[in-house]
């Protein structure tokens, strides 16, 4: 199955109002959930991949009331990249002004590259993760402080 496949049925998904979808043909399984984390799954490996979903509650969380910052987190296991490409500028540096849906970085997830957006509005005052590194479902990317 291709990636505009992929696109294809959640944009089905989409119209139709449809929270779950999966598909089985020979070797390969794929099972969508809007609004949760979906798992594909063929017979070389199991790997998490985004949901196509709209922006959670869990993605941006509030930290200690005092610091009034909040986490902009990986909302999927991958590689994080911080720019589109190897020559080009990073996404935001600290100090950046960012809105809901303003491109923060790029986690490749299966060979497919994930724009992550900021899902609030603020500044950024701190980069938690080195360009190229692996991260976790749920785990903190950015600290933003909103506006």
């Amino acid at each position: 199955m291709e990636l505009k496949d992929i696109k294809a049925i959640i944009d089905l998904m989409k119209k139709n109002s449809i929270t779950e979808f999966e598909l089985e043909k020979e070797e390969f399984k794929i099972k969508l959930k809007r609004g949760t984390q979906a798992r594909v799954v063929s017979e070389q490996a199991v790997v998490e991949a985004p949901a196509p979903a709209a922006p959670s509650a869990a993605a941006v969380k509030s930290v200690a009331a005092p610091s009034n910052e909040a986490d902009i987190k990986s909302p999927m296991i991958g590689t994080f990249y911080r720019s589109p490409s190897p020559e080009a500028g990073s996404y935001v540096e600290v100090g950046s002004e960012v809105g809901p849906d303003t491109v923060v970085c790029i986690i490749e997830a299966m060979k497919v590259m994930n724009e992550i957006k900021a899902e609030a509005r603020g500044v950024i005052t701190k980069i938690l993760v080195d360009n190229s590194k692996p991260v976790e479902f749920g785990q903190a990317l950015f600290k933003i402080k909103p506006l």
